[in-house]
């Protein structure tokens, strides 16, 4: 593997620690929040509650705004500016939160936050996949994933040595405002990496700048030539559907596959399951520190088996990547849903989640960020993975926003035994499953170009 490629797309990457981070690190702040602010209650006569809304799904509706408008300034500003700009966004979000004298504020900076959450979950893995090649680009991408599960794990075990560290009202602060320094330091990291040759191209750049940001990737001059080649030869052959936009009819099938990967994604309960890990983990029985030790646990496991993702999804390809994950998710969430329903040993269900996550870790949450990518053309690719990302990020938040209505201790409709929640994930993985089965193409060792050919609806004339 080109050892400059991989300096860059893990650079790139980065993004994805601060993702991950920035995700989870709420779960260690919502009950301190929840008693200092006083914001456990329902708003009016609906089923939402003010914590729900504005403590722990703020950042996920700035995600959806991210993810869904991500593409302009990835098309316009390119994807090198847009990462650095989500650098940006990271760090005013980790100080604003820290600093947040009131809820309100805390939403704000919270939203900013999900901003940059979304719009690097559009334009880091367009990036990488666009500076890889066939062979190597599953793996390169995958880097995003990796980096998010990292960002998860560390955020986990900030959460739980602050917490022996500082105490009172303290400590969430502290939490949150960690975020800062890795974003400092992505920022600067970032400013060293070339333009995409893909977007320079497309953006009619002269073949000599494209061929210097090729070169900047250590691609020699023979090679990068015939990079250069195989861009434009795919751009002149869409040249006649330039005046086509996404919705046009020609990239159906991209759609409903993005649409789908990313809507089983979040019905799995992964978000559901990350966000709220300790206080899942206390209605299994364990104290307030043991779950929040035991979050580190999954970060762990999460972590380990991303690795194995990684390892095999150019190997094994994504859908059968795919198979494997279905199958952890349907008997793992099956089996958490009947030792809470039976009360069976916490360390028992403990087991389980961290099979649970294991199964998404080798699954959907080494293939989603690589397969969106993929399976749209150059010239909509950004919009495709906003779209793609924009669902994605819709149901995490909708379902991140409704968890306190079912699985709060004081007011939750399931809050004396959460497992009709488990039960209803588990057979949405059933559905995923025969999506997988009927649906998914295999996208592994395919060239972005061919795969464009491949996945368009339009007739050839």
């Amino acid at each position: 593997m080109n050892k400059r490629i991989f300096q860059v797309s893990l650079t790139a990457a980065l993004a994805g620690f601060l993702f991950g981070f920035d995700t989870v690190v709420i779960s260690g702040a919502n009950q301190p929040i929840k008693e200092l602010w006083e914001t456990n209650w329902f708003l009016g006569d609906s089923i939402f509650t003010f914590h729900g809304i504005f403590i722990m799904s703020m950042a996920l509706w700035g995600t959806v705004l991210g993810s869904l408008f991500g593409g302009i300034p990835c098309d316009k500003l390119g994807r090198k500016k847009t990462l650095l700009w989500i650098g940006i966004l990271y760090f005013i979000s980790a100080m604003g939160s820290a600093l947040a004298p009131e809820a309100y504020s805390f939403s704000f900076f919270r939203f900013i936050g999900g901003v940059g959450v979304g719009a690097s979950s559009v334009a880091a893995p367009i990036y990488i996949s666009e500076i890889s090649s066939a062979d190597n680009r599953g793996r390169l991408t995958a880097m995003y994933q990796f980096n998010i599960v990292f960002g998860i794990l560390i955020a986990f075990i900030s959460n739980y040595l602050i917490g022996l560290l500082f105490g009172g009202e303290t400590a969430w602060r502290w939490m949150l405002g960690i975020e800062a320094l890795p974003a400092l330091i992505y920022i600067f990291l970032v400013v060293k990496i070339p333009n995409s040759p893909r977007w320079l191209s497309l953006r009619g750049k002269e073949d000599a700048v494209v061929l210097e940001a090729l070169t900047m990737l250590g691609i020699n001059t023979d090679e990068a030539k015939n990079r250069l080649k195989q861009i434009k030869t795919a751009l002149v052959e869409k040249a006649a559907s330039s005046k086509e936009k996404l919705f046009s009819g020609a990239y159906n099938k991209p759609l409903v596959l993005a649409f789908l990967l990313a809507f089983f994604n979040q019905l799995s309960g992964i978000n559901f399951v990350l966000y709220y890990a300790p206080e899942i983990l206390e209605k299994a029985g364990l104290a307030t520190g043991e779950s929040l030790f035991s979050s580190i646990a999954i970060g762990v496991v999460n972590l380990i088996f991303t690795f194995v993702g990684i390892a095999l999804i150019d190997r094994l390809g994504r859908k059968q990547l795919m198979y494997i994950g279905s199958i952890g998710y349907i008997l793992s969430l099956a089996m958490v849903g009947w030792c809470f329903y039976a009360s069976a040993n916490s360390m028992l269900l403990l087991v389980f989640v961290l099979v649970f996550i294991a199964s998404h870790a080798v699954g959907q949450g080494a293939v989603i960020w690589v397969f969106i990518s993929e399976i749209f053309p150059n010239k909509v690719r950004a919009y495709g993975q906003s779209w793609g990302t924009g669902t994605h990020w819709v149901f995490a938040a909708l379902i991140t926003l409704l968890t306190p209505t079912f699985l709060d201790g004081e007011i939750g409709i399931f809050r004396d035994n959460p497992w009709p929640i488990f039960i209803f994930f588990s057979f949405m993985m059933v559905l995923q499953l025969l999506f997988v089965i009927f649906m998914m193409p295999e996208t592994k060792g395919v060239s972005l170009e061919e795969l464009a050919k491949k996945l368009s609806s339009r007739k050839k004339k």
